[in-house]
């Protein structure tokens, strides 16, 4: 009945994401998982955790299983399922205490925000914040950030299933804290995060569109390359015609050239044909060979008088996707992993692009997915946004939606403008308020041309930083340690065969 009760439970959070993007499912969903593991003892309490894993992960992720491959998915959606195993057994020993709601949210966060980075990168991908930026709850974003709103909707969750076990006058309070803490989740879209504009910058977003299939990038690469090279001439054509107005720099998509611009001759051309046909800069997205075992994925600021200069370089490559952890351990030439024969370095860059005079916070694909790197350049300076993607292999799938979710929901928690570009889809301009002013049709060619706004204000979610996750850790340390005390003292009012019943509200102080 529990298990089943958890598998529910995940799909229904399952449902809060893309394609079926129902988030009012999501603190019902996280009750329903509480619920699962209540009277249970830690040393069982894992297995409704596991279902419910199961059910939300291969779910939510099941776009790998076509675009990737379904070993890729199964070996992915069965080690994140392992942590909500783990979380059901820490949910289950928080139970013992009398305030438990209070301590399963910082639980919920500590397991998220550890699977968001372990093993080897981790994978963001299913936090709860992401299921939120079409709803009343997004004006909380600049206040506390992601981490900080799955805190508050893990917190709500929490108080729903008290209010279902509680009885008679501790159901009353139940339902009166629930409403509060409602209450205080919603306020920020009574009195929303304006972050002040300081300039204003045009910029051109360039979606040259592949040849071939439309979900290999790699299909013919120097033709996606002329794809962007044409594009950008033809903008400058319309410039000077005075059909489109100027543009203060140009951006171009990841892998926008998958050949190392200062090795490949022709790229180079290209780029330079380009760049000085706009005359102004392009932030192009090209893979940079780093010696005869690695590679770089990069955003290269690309002047049309000095050439080649600042670079970003991405901070999060996907691990068997564009790089192999343990290679030495594995067959390099089983499955698709032969497709890797060189492994990717992540980036460490902190300080935002300099482009045409504008302070940029630049990120690559699933960098998007992560709060350091923007955070990091956003605290030390960035005036607007950029993300550099290629969603080429997935776009047939739900994730290019769930991915640019999640980049509408950077916007709002930096108050920047961002603008996003992709080979294929989907490319577009985003306010900070989480509207997209403009967007591309997935798999045709398109540029993108916008006023954006710059600020250097910092929200308060970039202030906190990482601070909520790692309060969260603090908070979940000390609920286990008085759930060990209220354990020991519970043994020693029972004795060795005494039990106790946790289903009925007889919880142990404190």
């Amino acid at each position: 009945m529990r298990t089943s009760l958890a598998l529910v439970a995940g799909l229904m959070l399952s449902l809060a994401f893309e394609p079926v993007a129902l988030p009012i499912l999501i603190p019902f969903a996280v009750a329903a998982f509480f619920l699962s593991t209540r009277g249970l003892r830690a040393r069982s309490a894992w297995i409704p955790g596991l279902g419910f894993g199961v059910a939300f992960y291969f779910t939510h992720i099941s776009w790998m299983r076509d675009s990737i491959g379904p070993d890729a998915w199964v070996a992915l959606a069965g080690i994140e399922s392992v942590f909500y195993a783990l979380l059901g057994s820490l949910t289950a020993w928080l139970h013992r205490l009398r305030s438990w709601p209070v301590w399963m949210a910082p639980a919920w966060v500590t397991i998220e925000v550890l699977r968001s980075g372990w093993p080897f990168s981790g994978m963001p991908w299913g936090r709860l914040a992401f299921g939120v930026v079409d709803t009343p709850v997004a004006p909380a974003l600049p206040y506390v950030g992601s981490v900080g709103v799955s805190l508050l909707l893990a917190l709500i969750g929490a108080l729903i299933a008290w209010v279902v076990v509680a009885r008679g006058r501790r159901r009353l309070l139940a339902g009166a804290v629930s409403t509060a803490v409602v209450a205080l989740t919603l306020l920020p879209a009574l009195t929303p995060y304006v972050v002040e504009e300081t300039g204003r910058a045009s910029v051109a977003a360039v979606q040259g569109n592949l040849p071939g299939p439309a979900d290999n990038i790699l299909f013919d690469a120097p033709q996606v390359t002329r794809n962007h090279v044409q594009a950008t001439i033809d903008l400058a054509d319309e410039i000077a015609a005075g059909t489109q107005p100027a543009v203060d720099f140009v951006l171009w998509p990841e892998n926008s050239t998958a050949s190392d611009p200062f090795l490949d001759s022709a790229t180079n051309a290209g780029i330079r044909s380009a760049s000085a046909a706009i005359g102004v800069p392009i932030l192009v997205g090209a893979i940079v060979d780093a010696g005869p075992d690695h590679v770089l994925n990069q955003g290269i600021v690309w002047d049309p008088v000095t050439g080649a200069g600042d670079r970003y370089t991405k901070r999060h490559p996907v691990p068997y996707g564009e790089y192999i952890p343990l290679r030495e351990y594995l067959d390099g030439t089983f499955g698709k992993l032969a497709l890797i024969p060189r492994d990717m370095l992540s980036g460490t860059r902190k300080t935002p692009l300099q482009i045409a005079g504008v302070s940029v916070a630049d990120a690559i694909c699933f960098d998007i997915a992560y709060d350091d790197g923007l955070y990091d350049q956003v605290s030390r300076g960035a005036e607007l946004l950029t993300v550099q993607t290629s969603n080429a292999s997935f776009i047939f799938t739900d994730q290019i939606d769930q991915q640019f979710a999640m980049t509408r929901l950077r916007a709002v928690e930096t108050g920047r403008w961002l603008v996003v570009a992709s080979p294929n889809g989907i490319s577009g301009v985003i306010s900070p308020d989480g509207e997209v002013v403009a967007t591309a049709d997935p798999r045709t060619q398109a540029v993108l041309v916008e006023q954006v706004g710059l600020s250097s204000e910092i929200t308060p979610a970039v202030r906190l930083g990482p601070w909520v996750g790692r309060g969260s850790a603090v908070l979940t340390g000390i609920g286990l340690l008085l759930g060990l005390l209220a354990y020991r003292r519970e043994r020693r009012s029972t004795g060795p065969g005494g039990s106790r019943d946790v289903t009925h509200g007889d919880e142990v102080s404190p």
